[in-house]
């Protein structure tokens, strides 16, 4: 029996211990979280109010994973205070509590706000994003309150909860400070996301222009600049071709992925491996973005797993249309619902990478998976994949370009990864009064 059992008399107890009165310095002013700010929850839509473009609808999918195929769009307008714009703070209180329930800054385009997400604007004096990191700090508490209101798979924190959560504020001087210096870190990380979001770009319309468009070739077929250097331009014929697949540049070849990939089977029992090796499941992969900055210890997990390596491309194959194709950081062990996609030679690996992470690839994923509830991709059917196949110094130019794009992209994946682990260890220290602010500060400041 655990000290969270709803039914143990030790449960009872917790709440008034720990859940409800978090640890925050003595000379904070008290008093109920949730007279701390203004807090609107979202609106239950009626299938009948959607349509295939205009707003869109904001669940705790889109706050975690952005816009998607999956996406829900109105035209309706509703109450001004259910409406979202960038940069307005979220708190989703119900959903599976270790992954659902937590305080969001919104990135998104402006939309309007679903059930189960609170709009929270901080009461004057209050220092927004310092109210951040004060939900984030008390996120532990919000956790433990829905997991022990759990029932099928969904828990909730409700407004009684927060009206019993007795958190604190320091003065506003020092609610700005302690903002600032766990804002610095964010805005590294979240700069290092808008830079990888450039890289990802190059990655793609590189691929898209040389392999897919033709661009170079069909500049010289009308004689115009290629826009390349000379030496590259010329590995690009002047001529398109008939063949299986459609018109093709001269020379090269119609093919398979199969033909310059593999997906190996490496499954292992979680228990042979270090418990600290890195697992990589379908929920710590973002949709349609190839840089994967999330993951877990092997340790918490159980059943038959996959190895990877680090560099090789990780295909989300369940629900495909989620878009979810990353390229590993790291070496690790991932879910057997992602396949592991390596590319027969070093010379194409950019090339792979590239192709199944395309928005072409993965609808043909989707088109042919089966099971109707759960659809499912297959490495025979991926494989099958047709594409054009370069010449070999045609790919490795592409390689050349874009390996040591690829290679920021982990390195940026990785240094924030470094420092949203220093914003959590400080997060706490600061907020509970553990640490010095001048001590927090030298940390930060040797960052720069």
């Amino acid at each position: 029996m655990t000290a969270l059992d709803t039914n143990s008399a030790a449960s009872r107890k917790t709440p008034a211990n720990w859940l409800y009165r978090p640890v925050f310095p003595a000379h904070w002013n008290r008093r109920p979280l949730y007279s701390m700010a203004q807090w609107v929850n979202g609106l239950a839509y009626r299938n009948i109010e959607f349509s295939t473009a205009g707003r869109p609808i904001i669940k705790i999918a889109e706050i975690k994973g952005g816009i998607s195929d999956q996406t829900r769009f109105t035209y309706q307008n509703f109450h001004e205070s259910v409406r979202v714009h960038t940069g307005d703070l979220l708190f989703s209180w119900s959903g599976q509590p270790e992954t659902s329930i937590d305080a969001f800054w919104w990135h998104g385009p402006e939309g309007w706000l679903n059930q189960h997400v609170f709009r929270v604007t901080p009461s004057s004096g209050i220092d927004t994003t310092f109210f951040f990191y004060l939900l984030r700090y008390l996120n532990p508490h919000f956790v433990a309150i829905a997991r022990n209101k759990q029932t099928i798979g969904l828990g909730h924190v409700t407004k009684h909860d927060l009206e019993n959560i007795e958190a604190a504020l320091p003065d506003h001087k020092e609610q700005r400070a302690i903002a600032h210096i766990l804002g610095t870190l964010d805005d590294r990380i979240e700069l290092n996301r808008r830079m990888n979001e450039t890289l990802e770009a190059m990655v793609r319309t590189l691929f898209q222009s040389w392999f897919a468009d033709f661009d170079p070739v069909r500049a010289r077929m009308e004689g115009r600049d290629t826009g390349l250097p000379e030496p590259i331009a010329d590995l690009f014929p002047d001529l398109l071709v008939d063949s299986e697949r459609g018109e093709i540049p001269q020379g090269w070849k119609a093919g398979r992925l199969a033909d310059i990939a593999i997906a190996p089977r490496r499954n292992v029992d979680p228990a042979s491996l270090d418990d600290e090796t890195p697992y990589i499941g379908l929920e710590h992969m973002p949709r349609r973005s190839i840089a994967l900055t999330t993951w877990e210890r092997i340790g918490k997990v159980t059943s038959n797993k996959s190895i990877f390596k680090k560099g090789e491309v990780l295909f989300g194959r369940l629900r495909p249309y989620f878009h979810k194709v990353g390229v590993a950081p790291i070496n690790g062990a991932c879910s057997t619902d992602i396949a592991v996609i390596i590319s027969k030679s070093t010379e194409w690996s950019a090339f792979v990478l590239a192709c199944v992470s395309s928005t072409e690839f993965v609808n043909y994923t989707n088109q042919g998976s089966t099971g109707t509830k759960m659809p499912r991709t297959n490495w025979t059917m991926m494989g099958d994949y047709r594409t054009c196949l370069p010449i070999p110094p045609a790919v490795g130019a592409f390689q050349n370009a874009m390996q040591p794009v690829v290679e920021q992209i982990i390195t940026k994946v990785l240094e924030s990864r470094t420092l949203a682990g220093m914003r959590d260890a400080l997060l706490p220290k600061l907020i509970s009064g553990e640490m010095r602010m001048s001590d927090a500060e030298k940390i930060v400041g040797g960052l720069a």
